[in-house]
């Protein structure tokens, strides 16, 4: 038996005394027949959970929680106090019309130009075309959802005759693109198109339902005993808005990997380095944006899989504060840290996506009491409004990454801020990582438990990809007494959260500790573990989930190699609009350092 670890009550942890621990997992990298054999041994009755709590002691998951005495009351959802609003915004109706909202967050943003870019000299630093490149090409006739439809079906039947398979998309059927496509033109033509965001294209990962598409979540066979009757609310809001739907993104199997891995249909690769990984879950989304094919796509994101692969390609990620987008008609639906955000090329993109798909689901708006959704209005010079702004940085934290151009980039692009706008850096302390990383991983995965077990009961278990099923065995070891311990901590590490926005109005990290990793050509037929780069790609992403709270990544620069850097902004709850508005900022002082990708398809021009 462990020796009894007791601790003293949140209030009274003494802040000067937290040393940063540096995280050390202690677990093997396999792939191949070994790791198959693996997955046979720890599935094996006696055996198994013999190995699965071998590492589970080699990492200390009994001493944090098992044999730990939690003085706090377990919270087991987020609860936020109170929150002062947001200044210089423009509030959206979450129960109005999604058309109506994007139209108000249309009018927030910088007066923009697009006849120029079509004008402008080639020569210029790479770029993508913006939601407002493309609604100004139909309404001036450059292009027409039609010709740009036709453009992304060739290119999206090129991804799917590669070998190995690497698609983008899970379920395509071209007909349905053109049919929409077509009505979108339709409505051009008669000079009615329904918002900014007709005829724009969107990707939509495969966990989240978009009719008449079936729902995989990646596997092989959930579509066999779900299926799906209409859309999910969030895509049902943006069909409101005339948005094109290209069809169901790939992903990591049932958002259970943070590489992108899919033995299942392929591995869709870095478009920035076709021979890495995108980070996952929500890999498809991310690389089908960054290529350039759609100028937005939603991902889910409950423990970083929306942050991590925007990162990785380069994109922009939002994660929004849990309940603030409604989870009706997703896999996660009913989970405690996930939640559905968008992706785009461009904050300001991000921003309208955002602003059609935001609604908390009615059971939400009762029980968490949302603040009003707004964005930031920055239609004029916003230096004055970012000025005050405080940013939170734990420094050993932050600087602890595998390369140490993450942290250069991430400390430059701050340093920038504060010369440019006179933001203030303020060193805080973030105590209980690993107890944090140990909660969620515990709560993640007994709701993942929760949710899969009749469908694994019913057979289906063994259907799933080895690394699924090796995550599978270590949260079939969770007990509930660990689950109850996992939210005590949630509300401690919740209370040293909300300390810390009493003096920063923003915490700042890198988004990932490495950036976009090699796929080893053994990983691609049966899969691999890897909890190294698990818990690089991992490092800064999980008080976002477990708490429930808003953050987004946006590029800041590349390393050595080439490849992209993401710098993470968390707000206080309900804050989107305020990391908007820092994204803002920071995208318009990187902007002249985009690389093109080198899979990248200028769609909207042919």
């Amino acid at each position: 038996m462990g020796k009894k670890r007791v601790m003293v009550p949140v209030q009274e942890v003494d802040m000067s005394a937290v040393k940063y621990q540096q995280e050390d997992f202690q677990a093997p990298h396999l792939t191949g027949f070994v790791f198959k054999l693996f997955v046979w041994i720890i599935e094996t009755p006696l055996i198994g959970p013999l190995i699965v709590s071998f590492v589970k002691k080699q990492n200390k998951f009994d001493e944090l929680l098992q044999n730990t005495d939690i003085p706090e009351a377990p919270m087991f959802r987020p609860e936020f106090p109170p929150q002062e609003p947001e200044p210089g915004v423009v509030m959206l109706d979450e129960e109005g019309k999604p058309e109506e909202r994007v139209e108000l967050a249309l009018k927030s943003l910088p007066q923009y130009d697009p006849a120029s870019c079509w004008n402008g000299d080639s020569s210029s630093s790479f770029r993508y075309w913006k939601i407002r490149d493309y609604a100004y090409a139909y309404r001036s006739g450059r292009a027409t959802p039609t010709t740009v439809a036709g453009h992304i079906i060739s290119v999206i039947k090129e991804f799917s005759s590669k070998k190995p398979a690497q698609p983008l998309l899970i379920s395509f059927d071209a007909e349905e693109v053109r049919k929409q496509a077509a009505a979108s033109t339709r409505r051009f033509e008669e000079g009615s198109p329904l918002s900014i965001l007709d005829g724009i294209f969107v990707a939509i990962k495969d966990d989240i339902d978009c009719y008449p598409h079936p729902s995989k979540g990646a596997t092989t066979w959930m579509h066999e005993v779900r299926s799906v009757r209409k859309d999910a609310v969030c895509v049902s809001r943006l069909r409101s808005c005339g948005v094109i739907f290209v069809g169901k993104a790939n992903m990591h199997e049932l958002g259970m990997g943070t590489t992108g891995n899919n033995p299942n249909y392929g591995t869709t690769r870095n478009p920035h380095a076709p021979e890495r990984y995108t980070g996952g879950s929500s890999s498809g989304p991310a690389a089908i944006v960054a290529s350039g094919i759609c100028s937005a796509a939603l991902g889910t994101d409950g423990g970083g899989s929306v942050r991590i692969p925007s990162s990785l390609c380069g994109v922009v990620g939002l994660k929004t504060t849990y309940g603030r987008t409604d989870m009706g008609g997703s896999l996660g639906r009913s989970g405690t840290v996930e939640i559905i955000g968008p992706i785009a090329s461009t904050v300001e993109d991000v921003m309208l996506v955002y602003s059609a798909i935001l609604g908390s689901s009615l059971a939400d708006r009762i029980s968490l009491k949302p603040g009003p959704p707004c964005v930031p209005n920055i239609s004029c010079d916003n230096s004055n409004t970012l000025g005050p702004m405080r940013l939170g940085k734990y420094t050993d934290w932050f600087n602890d990454v595998y390369s140490t151009d993450i942290f250069e980039k991430c400390d430059d692009a701050l340093n920038l801020l504060s010369k440019t706008h006179g933001c203030e850096m303020v060193e805080i302390v973030v105590p209980e990582l690993e107890e944090m990383r140990n909660a969620h991983l515990v709560s993640i995965g007994s709701e993942a438990q929760c949710s899969l077990n009749p469908d694994c009961e019913d057979g289906k278990g063994s259907r799933l990809t080895y690394d699924t099923r090796t995550s599978m065995a270590l949260f079939r070891s969770f007990s509930a007494a660990n689950y109850v311990a996992a939210q005590c901590l949630r509300r401690r590490i919740m209370y040293y959260h909300m300390e810390i926005f009493k003096k920063v109005d923003v915490i700042v990290t890198p988004t990932t500790g490495m950036t976009a990793p090699k796929i080893p050509s053994s990983a691609l037929e049966d899969g691999e573990t890897d909890l190294h780069v698990t818990g690089y790609l991992m490092r800064f992403v999980l008080a976002a989930n477990l708490l429930g709270l808003p953050a987004i990544t946006v590029p800041v620069g590349y390393d050595k190699q080439g490849l992209p850097i993401g710098l993470q902004l968390i707000g206080r709850p309900w804050a989107e609009a305020s990391i908007l508005r820092l994204a803002s900022a920071i995208e318009e002082l990187f902007a002249e350092s985009k690389k093109r990708p080198v899979s990248y398809f200028d769609v909207l021009n042919g």
